[in-house]
């Protein structure tokens, strides 16, 4: 009882807080007008945005993660109920909503998290579980794919074919770091399942970000105004994706432990960090350049570092690359989460459409996931588990449905605010509910495996 006491008052000592500075320094702020502002009004503003997101995205992180739950729902929620202040009167963060060097900040979190994951991630662990992993895989991104695109086709009858393709996408995410952390807190990380999921997650990523590529690429070919998006387009379309994918792998193999070892030579400080964000940057540059999302590159820029290349950087003291980036992500990946909670509209809740088609949606996102038990013939596995470690979409899913609401077909966004706001609620089902029901059916598991 006196825990919960204590939690309600830090809760409600930082919502004052907050509260405080959003009236005083936005009103601050609001009377820099005319050429006397200038320059420094702008830094101000940003400032300003920055200090709201930022609290904002600890007071919601801190809340969740006292209940059990990822601090990335927090972000994403206490984005929701700031970014929506104008429905009860104030409209003082509005102008946070459309702020180019916020966005820009935004962008740079988000690729900045996939860098991580895919440092996390490792080639050879993926090709230890071998076949089953791969097929688990598979399954978990074809069956939602399409259950998303029917889903998308029964309540957007009038939406483009573009728009319930782009919609099915959405579902093929994983989230590894949410099911990841579930197994490791249960102690089920080394299990056969365990590994199963991790592997199959890592390659459902890349799948995700290949289908990603596809249906952006598409899209865009879309919008040139031609006849349409023919097969050839397609397949052009996904070679391009695999062959930089496949590429920076077999490229990046061969090249970066001579830049490393190159690198190692210099005796100014930061040289590894600043080495792995160049490779970082220029990889999601590259990317953007041949027409995919940027996510891609920093994705397949994070698989292609291994400790091993950096291993002279390691052996004098310094940090493994994992360690430098990680203070770097945690300013900027919040702010890419609180920014999608900020765009959803909250008065599109009260539309009993919206809510079916989120519904829905959740149990096409889970049931979808629940297929890779198909891919498992070994019945001493435990095929449920697998499927619900799988089910979680968190940030991935976040990142594709912002991804969907930036993108514009015939003058309208690919993702409205009422798909969007559809999207999000069946992220945070996914996310609050398949980690409790993945350790009940684990332990469950455990008991019947004992009384056998």
């Amino acid at each position: 009882m006196t825990r919960i006491l204590t939690t309600r008052r830090i809760i409600v000592g930082i919502v004052v807080t907050l509260g405080y500075l959003l009236y005083n320094l936005a009103f601050a702020t609001a009377g820099e007008t005319g050429e006397a502002a200038g320059h420094g009004s702008e830094v101000a503003d940003v400032l300003l945005g920055l200090i709201i997101i930022l609290l904002a995205a600890k007071l919601g992180g801190d809340f969740f993660e006292r209940f059990k739950q990822p601090a990335v729902l927090g972000e994403l929620i206490i984005g929701m109920l700031i970014g929506n202040l104008v429905l009860i009167g104030p409209d003082i963060v509005e102008p946070f909503k459309h702020s180019l060097t916020l966005d820009v900040l935004a962008e740079l979190g988000v690729i900045i998290l996939l860098f991580e994951v895919g440092l996390e991630s490792s080639l050879q662990e993926m090709m230890k579980v071998g076949v089953a992993s791969f097929m688990v895989a598979v399954f978990g991104v074809i069956a939602p794919f399409f259950l998303g695109w029917g889903v998308a086709i029964f309540f957007l009858p009038e939406a483009s074919i573009y728009v319930h393709i782009f919609v099915g996408a959405t579902l093929t995410a994983t989230s590894v770091g949410i099911t990841a952390r579930v197994l490791k807190d249960i102690g089920k990380i080394r299990t056969r399942e365990a590994k199963i999921i991790l592997g199959a997650a890592v390659i459902d990523d890349i799948m995700g970000l290949i289908i990603l590529a596809v249906v952006v690429g598409i899209i865009n070919a879309a919008n040139t105004g031609g006849d349409g998006v023919g097969s050839l387009d397609v397949f052009i379309i996904v070679a391009k994706a695999l062959g930089f994918v496949v590429g920076s792998i077999l490229i990046g193999n061969l090249m970066m432990p001579q830049i490393f070892k190159f690198g190692s030579k210099f005796k100014v400080a930061g040289i590894l960090l600043s080495t792995a964000l160049l490779v970082c940057f220029l990889m999601a540059y590259l990317a953007s350049l041949i027409g995919l999302a940027p996510i891609v590159g920093a994705f397949a820029a994070g698989l292609i570092l291994d400790k091993v290349q950096y291993k002279d950087f390691t052996d004098r003291g310094e940090h493994s690359i994992d360690e430098l980036v990680a203070p770097i992500g945690v300013f900027l990946i919040p702010i890419f989460f609180v920014k999608m909670g900020m765009m959803v509209d909250l008065s599109t809740f009260g539309n009993t459409s919206i809510l079916a088609f989120a519904g829905v949606m959740t149990i096409a996102a889970i049931a979808g996931k629940q297929v890779c038990s198909l891919a498992i013939f070994d019945k001493s596995l435990n095929r449920i588990a697998i499927g619900l470690g799988m089910s979680p979409r968190g940030e991935v899913g976040l990142i594709f449905v912002g991804i969907g609401a930036k993108l514009v077909l015939d003058n309208t966004p690919v993702i409205s605010a009422g798909t969007y706001s559809a999207v999000v609620i069946m992220v945070i089902v996914t996310t609050l509910v398949t980690p409790p029901l993945l350790k009940m059916s684990l332990i469950k598991d455990d008991k019947k495996k004992a009384s056998a």
